[in-house]
């Protein structure tokens, strides 16, 4: 009776030591820290690595230090110009002080994701929808700038922000490919305007020349008819100018008068 009194004893013994060193023993991997407590005040960050702690004494947290990537619901957010519009966008942060993001927020993930979406309608609530299709990168490094600011205080850094998508309403969508039409438009009249204006002025100086050879005139003339000539199932009445031909014609009775 002694015996197995002693027996039970002993295995009693082993499995305490056993609980001892599975709570004694903590493993940390190279990208984790572990925020240790002594009754229930910081000590100090541990890791990686093995670390011994002191079981029921003290606590150990897990924080993770790698890059984690943290989707931002779609937002809806009013421009400057008073357009209504959904936004979504992506968050880049990690852990650069674990004592920070223990201690000072319950929650590290969800108060960035919170702040995230408040950044997200607070900045691009500044800016004009042009803005916000035409300089996301702008606007991306301005959200970023904004949230790190917030999130410093947390040990977390903010490494990055993408403005994923900007959905228009049907109204507006047909509003702008109203307006890039008549963009267009506006372009095409300026360009036939731009060609008519060249095109006149060297026809100006192509009738400076002319008009200093009333000969070059008439070759003019009959080179157009030989062009029109040209199609033997058309017949052109074309009227001859008499001006044309009065330098000629009085060269004809310059010669017949010397004669």
């Amino acid at each position: 009776m002694l015996f197995e009194s002693n027996w039970m004893l002993f295995l009693l013994f082993l499995i305490a030591v056993a609980w001892f060193f599975s709570a004694a023993i903590r493993i940390f991997r190279e990208y984790e820290r572990g925020v240790v407590f002594t009754l229930g005040r910081f000590w100090k960050v541990k890791g990686p690595g093995l670390v011994l702690i002191i079981p029921v004494i003290q606590k150990a947290i897990r924080v993770d230090l790698r890059t984690v990537v943290l989707d931002v619901p779609t937002q809806d957010v009013i421009s400057r110009d008073n357009v209504s519009v959904k936004v979504s966008a992506v968050v880049y942060l990690r852990v650069i002080d674990p004592e920070k993001a223990i201690i000072q927020v319950v929650d590290y993930l969800n108060a960035t994701s919170q702040l995230a979406q408040t950044m997200l309608r607070s900045v691009l609530g500044k800016h004009q929808l042009d803005d916000m299709l035409a300089e996301r990168e702008r606007l991306n490094l301005d959200i970023q700038q904004a949230l790190d600011a917030q999130t410093d205080s947390w040990g977390i850094k903010v490494a990055n922000v993408e403005i994923k998508q900007v959905d228009l309403t049907e109204s507006m969508i047909r509003a702008i490919a109203r307006q890039a039409e008549a963009e267009r438009e506006r372009r095409a009249k300026v360009i036939h305007a731009e060609g008519e204006l060249q095109a006149s002025e060297k026809l100006y100086q192509a009738a400076r020349v002319l008009a200093q050879e009333p000969q070059a005139i008439l070759l003019r003339y009959l080179e157009t008819l030989t062009v029109i000539g040209a199609d033997k199932n058309t017949t052109v009445v074309f009227p001859l100018p008499m001006d044309l031909l009065a330098p000629l014609l009085e060269k004809t009775k310059s010669a017949s008068s010397g004669g």
